[in-house]
């Protein structure tokens, strides 16, 4: 992760690569900030901006080579009208035009807000993320790995760990401005805010990326309980194998009997003392999806180990909680599975008894992830009295149809939640739009046997998953949110300060939200 530092040293230090800021209105106008660029290259760069098309949208970059003098190379970037999305897109070409540099350093403009700094460091540090795996030694002779790891008893494989890109060149990025610009010092708690929520999108994109070979329920369960070990005020809870059944979690367990790899329930709670509302987050997490008995084709699961994005998020939205001490009391729940066609898999036409005592019918064993969703939502109903009931899952392709792959489709019959989640959203850099729950819609979704099925007789895929998920809900129905997140939790390209793979969507936005709470 780069390494990014706030200096007043300014120009003195001689950088190599120097990153200057051009606004867009009125006109494409260099704003270097005084003192930061002295005189004689001010001039050469405004020259330089009006001899060239430089438009001065946020992201924009043209770069003035200077082989004779420091700095060698400055790079005019647009920051648009120099908000903070316009900083954060800024950030985010800076890091990839800069990515062969040892280092580089960036001019603030005097008067440089501190919610713009959050933005570039957050460019800068998403934009930068890479995801690899590189195997090391072979495990001994004597060293198995237990088939619910995810390997066969006996097989010895390589391990697997996280690495950077190793063409990646850049790791120190210095943000130049003077003691003027920053009387407060909020651009050290702005870069603060923005390294604790980049570091939490970071992890969920790694927990996404993760191969399902790697990725079972239990290794995930894993990897909540070694990153909230020693930290106070957060505590694990783990429901696994007969305690599932006991407890009463039948969606969980019908989704995972068809693998090997056993299921989970996994909840981390933060629990600050001076917390003002408790905020339940449900996050689907299934670890691989081959649709079960109603299989997917080839090319629909090929991307199948991105079918617990929802989960990653919560898990990672709680600890950065605990990390930026925020004040609101926040139970992360999250059911894991891994959807497998075989002898022992549920199929159509099984009830499942979920949580609670409600149940339903399955009639596609591929709408899986709303039947392990259902066993939480009651559960967070039912026992932990939510202010706040949010759920986010990789839940179906319609939503994606419906709004393409930047956009989250949210539901919920409370106006204002929904409206705060959606500027939260639009404030962190993601975006969600509400979308209708169709009460007319609820009879396509009925069942002869059971209290509901899992899939609708009629089409709307997105909103029949929500009005399933609605039934579940029970007490905490007026404060539901579900975000079907399916779209944008996964980018096939570089774009802005997205990686290729997983996005980590919904961290962002969550954190923004509950700071604001």
């Amino acid at each position: 992760m780069l390494n990014i530092r706030l200096s007043d040293r300014l120009i003195t230090a001689h950088p190599r690569v120097l990153a200057v800021a051009v606004t867009a209105q009125p006109r494409p106008a260099l704003q270097p900030g005084s003192g930061v660029v002295h005189a004689d290259l001010r001039t050469q760069l405004e020259a330089y901006l009006a001899d060239i098309d430089h438009n001065g949208q946020a992201g924009t970059v043209a770069a003035l080579p200077r082989p004779l003098a420091m700095p060698r190379r400055v790079l005019l970037v647009g920051v648009g009208d120099g908000d903070e999305s316009g900083w954060r897109t800024a950030g985010a070409a800076l890091a990839r035009v800069a990515a062969t540099d040892e280092a580089l350093d960036i001019a603030l403009p005097d008067g440089t807000a501190p919610d713009a700094v959050r933005g570039l460091a957050e460019g800068l540090w998403l934009a930068s993320y890479t995801f690899s795996l590189t195997r090391r030694r072979p495990p001994a002779a004597d060293e198995t790995r237990p088939s619910d790891r995810g390997f066969s008893p006996g097989r010895r494989d390589a391990e697997v760990f996280v690495d950077g890109d190793p063409d990646q060149v850049l790791r120190k990025v210095t943000l130049l401005t003077t003691d003027a610009s920053d009387p407060d010092g909020g651009y050290a708690t702005a870069l603060g805010q923005a390294h604790s929520v980049a570091t939490a999108t970071r992890f969920a994109r790694d927990l996404t990326n993760m191969p399902s070979e790697e990725k079972t329920p239990a290794w995930f369960a894993d990897q909540v309980v070694s990153n909230a070990a020693g930290k106070t005020g957060l505590d694990v809870r783990i429901w696994a194998g007969d305690e599932l059944a006991s407890t009463g979690f039948g969606g969980v367990i019908a989704v995972g009997g068809g693998s090997t790899r056993a299921p989970r329930l996994v909840q981390l709670s933060w629990q600050p003392a001076e917390a003002r509302r408790h905020v339940v987050l449900v996050g689907k997490g299934i670890t691989f999806d081959t649709g079960g008995i109603c299989i997917k084709p080839r090319e629909g699961m090929k991307l199948m180990r991105k079918d617990m994005g929802g989960a990653a998020a919560i898990i990672a939205v709680t600890l950065a909680a605990a990390d930026l001490d925020l004040p609101v009391r926040i139970t992360a729940l999250a059911p894991l599975a891994e959807n497998m066609a075989s002898g022992s898999a549920w199929r159509p036409g099984d009830i499942v008894r979920h949580y609670g005592g409600r149940t339903s019918e399955c009639l596609n064993t591929d709408a899986e992830g709303r039947v392990v969703l259902a066993d939480a939502l009651a559960y967070a109903a039912a026992e932990l009295t939510p202010d706040a009931l949010i759920d986010l899952a990789t839940l179906t392709g319609a939503a994606g149809v419906a709004l393409g792959k930047r956009t989250a489709a949210l539901y919920s019959d409370n106006a204002q939640l929904a409206g705060e989640l959606c500027a939260a959203a639009e404030a962190a850099g993601e975006r969600a739009w509400r979308m209708p729950l169709v009460d007319d819609y609820v009879r396509d979704i009925a069942s002869e046997v059971a209290d509901v099925a899992n899939t609708s007789s009629a089409g709307a895929g997105s909103i029949a998953a929500a009005l399933f998920l609605r039934e579940f809900t029970g007490p905490a129905r007026p404060n539901w949110v579900h975000i079907d997140m399916s779209a944008p939790a996964w980018s096939e390209a570089a774009d802005g300060e997205l990686a290729k793979g997983a996005t980590g969507w919904g961290v962002r936005t969550l954190l923004r939200w509950l700071s604001e709470q």
